[in-house]
C-alpha cells in the first residue's frame, strides 16, 4: 500500500467523521474536526513556504496539537520532527539547526526556550505557539492561525514520504532517524492490525479504510493512551496506529505525571491500551492503584486490555500488580528508534511470571565476527534486526553505515544493544554497549555531561556513569575532582543551566583527583566502586 499515513487518516475521516479521534482533558475532537484543523494548519505552513521534504519541528507536550501538527506536515509531504520538550534553549537550537527546521510548533509554556532558536536558526520560516505565553519570540497563536486560513484540500501522498525521530542515541549529538511511511506501516502489522484479525497489511487504501470502519462499528477500534511523551517513538507510533484503524488517542493533563488523573481518565475514556516506559512510568501508576485500594476508592480498570512498555524493561513485581487487578496483557518490548522490536516478553496473567524476552523471527544476536550466537553458549553479542527499518540517519552517512549493515545480502539494524541467548532461545538483555546511559527511556551520553561539568571553574576532572536504579533503569552519576568545597546541589544547579533535567547527575562523589592509569585512561571500575559506596538516598 503505497500511501502516507496522512492519506489514510484523511480517508478514515471521510468515512467516520463523527467518531472521536483525539481526546484531551476538557475536549474531544472528532475525525472531521481533526481533519479540518490539520488541513488549516497545513494551509498556514504552505503559505509560509513549507512544502514536500521540509522539516516541521514539534516542541510540544502531549495533546491534540501534537497530532494535528504531525497530520498537517503529512498533508504537505513535509517531515514531522520531534523536539524533546525537556530540552533547554541551547539544546533546542542545536537540534533545530541540525534538522534544518523550516517551521516550529511549540507549547506556550516552552516559549522562553524558543527565543534563541528564533534568532539563530536561519531555516525557520514560521513559528506557531500553542496556548498563551508570558515571554518568548513573536509567534502566531495556533487558534488564530486556524481561524485565518481555509483548510487545504486533501491530496494523496505516497508511502515514500518521511518522518524523523530524533534519538539521543550513543553520541552527545541527537541523530535524526529517517523513517519512510511505508516502512513504518509494515512495522505496525503485529501491534495494530493483527488484533483486528488482519493477517496481512491492507493492500490498498480502500482496504485500510474498510478495516477502520469495521473496527469502529464492532467496537474493536483501539482506545490508546500514551502515558509516555508523543515525542518518543513508542508513544507516537502506537498513537498513529490507533488513528489508522478508526481508534481514539487519549491524552492526559500536561506537566508532571499525575497517576490518579491517569487512572481516572482510563475509567472515564474507557481506555483499552496504555503505553508506558518501564518502571519510571509504571511504578507511580501501580503505587496509586495500591493507595486507592487502601483508601477505599479503587480505580475502575474494566476497560483496560493491554499495557505496552518499551524503552527500559518493566519489572515482574509491577507486572504482577497489574495482572492481579485487571484482565490485562502486558507487552514488554526491546526496541529502539532505529528499528525493531527485537524481542517481546508477553504475560497475560501472574502465572506467566517471571517474564522472559524471546526474539522475533527476524532478530539475531551476532558476535563481533558476524556469527550468530549459539543459545546457551554464554557468549555476548549485539542485537540485529532485519524487519522494517529506517533509511538511516539524517546527514550522517558514516553512522548510517555503522548502524545499518548488510550481512550476507540482508540489511540489519544494529544499534549496539548487547544480549546473551539462553538454551531455550530467551534473551538476556545487557544494555547498550556504547556506554550510553538509559534513564527512564531517555538516552544520555556521558561525554556531553562531562563537558558541562568540566566547564565549572572548580572542577579539575570528572567522569559520568550510569548507575542501576530500580525505578529509572539507570540514573546519571558523577565522580568529580575538585580542590574546592563544591556540593552536590551546586554541581546539579551548574549542570541544569545547560542540560535537560534527566541529564543532570542524581548522585555526585567528590575527591581531590580521579584514579587514572599511567597512559591517562580512567579506571572506570574504581569510579563505579566510589559511587556505589555513597550513602543510600
Amino acid at each position: 500500500m503505497d500511501v502516507s499515513f496522512g492519506s489514510v487518516w484523511e480517508a478514515v475521516a471521510r468515512r467516520l467523521p463523527d467518531a472521536v479521534a483525539v481526546s484531551e482533558p476538557g475536549r474531544e475532537l472528532t475525525y472531521a474536526q481533526f481533519e479540518d484543523r490539520s488541513a488549516r494548519l497545513a494551509a498556514a505552513l504552505a503559505a509560509a513556504g513549507v512544502g514536500p521534504g521540509d522539516n516541521v519541528a514539534c516542541y510540544l507536550y502531549n495533546g491534540a496539537a501534537y497530532l494535528e501538527t504531525v497530520f498537517a506536515a503529512f498533508k504537505l509531504g513535509a517531515v514531522p520532527v520531534n523536539a524533546n520538550y525537556r530540552y533547554t534553549r541551547d539544546e533546542l537550537s542545536s537540534l533545530l539547526r541540525d534538522a534544518d527546521a523550516a517551521a516550529l510548533v511549540f507549547s506556550g509554556e516552552l516559549a522562553g526556550n524558543v527565543s534563541d532558536a528564533a534568532r539563530h536558526v536561519p531555516t525557520l520560516r514560521l513559528l506557531v505557539r500553542v496556548g498563551p505565553a508570558s515571554a518568548g519570540p513573536a509567534a502566531a497563536e495556533l487558534e488564530e492561525v486556524l481561524r485565518s486560513v481555509a483548510p487545504r484540500p486533501a491530496r494523496p501522498r505516497p508511502g515514500s514520504d518521511q518522518l524523523f525521530m530524533y534519538t539521543g542515541g550513543t553520541t552527545g549529538r541527537p541523530k535524526g532517524v529517517i523513517w519512510r511511511h511505508a516502512d513504518l506501516l509494515h512495522s505496525l502489522l503485529v501491534p495494530i492490525f493483527r488484533p483486528l484479525g488482519a493477517e496481512a497489511l491492507p493492500g490498498t487504501l480502500d482496504e485500510a479504510v474498510e478495516i477502520a470502519v469495521s473496527a469502529h462499528n464492532t467496537g474493536l477500534a483501539p482506545v490508546t493512551m500514551p502515558v509516555v511523551p508523543l515525542m518518543h517513538g513508542t508513544g507516537l507510533f502506537n498513537s498513529m496506529g490507533a488513528l489508522l484503524t478508526g481508534g481514539q488517542v487519549v491524552t492526559t493533563r500536561r506537566g508532571a505525571l499525575d497517576p490518579r488523573h491517569v487512572w481516572e481518565t482510563v475509567a472515564e475514556r474507557r481506555v483499552g491500551t496504555m503505553i508506558v516506559a518501564g518502571n519510571a512510568v509504571c511504578r507511580p501508576l501501580v503505587d496509586e492503584l495500591v493507595a486507592a485500594e487502601q483508601a477505599g476508592r479503587p480505580h475502575g480498570l474494566g476497560s483496560l486490555r493491554s499495557v505496552i512498555s518499551s524503552g527500559t524493561a518493566l519489572s515482574d513485581d509491577l507486572k504482577r500488580a497489574l495482572h492481579e487487578r485487571a484482565a490485562v496483557t502486558v507487552v514488554d518490548a526491546i526496541a529502539s528508534t532505529e528499528g525493531g522490536p527485537f524481542a517481546f516478553a508477553v504475560t497475560s496473567s501472574a502465572g506467566d511470571l517471571p517474564a522472559r524476552f524471546f526474539p522475533v523471527p527476524v532478530t539475531k544476536v551476532l558476535t563481533d565476527e558476524g556469527e550468530e550466537v549459539v543459545p546457551g553458549s554464554g557468549r555476548t553479542g549485539v542485537l540485529a534486526y532485519a524487519g522494517p527499518m529506517p533509511l538511516g540517519y539524517y546527514k550522517d552517512a558514516a553512522r548510517t553505515s555503522t548502524t545499518f549493515r548488510v550481512l550476507d545480502g540482508v540489511r540489519y539494524t544494529v544499534p549496539g544493544d548487547l544480549a546473551q541467548v539462553a538454551p531455550d532461545g530467551a534473551l538476556r538483555f545487557l544494555g547498550r554497549g556504547s556506554g550510553a546511559i538509559n534513564t527512564g527511556g531517555e538516552k544520555v551520553h556521558p561525554q556531553e555531561v562531562e563537558d558541562v561539568l568540566l566547564a565549572h571553574p572548580d572542577v579539575t576532572d570528572c567522569v559520568v556513569l550510569g548507575m542501576r536504579d530500580e525505578i529509572w533503569g539507570e540514573r546519571v552519576a558523577a565522580v568529580v575532582a575538585t580542590a574546592g568545597t563544591l556540593t552536590e546541589r551546586e554541581i546539579q544547579d551548574w549542570a541544569r543551566r545547560d542540560l535537560a533535567g534527566y541529564k543532570v547527575p542524581r548522585r555526585v562523589a567528590f575527591l581531590p583527583q580521579l584514579r587514572r592509569t599511567p597512559t591517562g585512561k580512567l579506571e572506570l571500575a574504581w569510579a563505579r566502586e566510589v559511587l556505589e559506596a555513597l550513602p543510600r538516598d
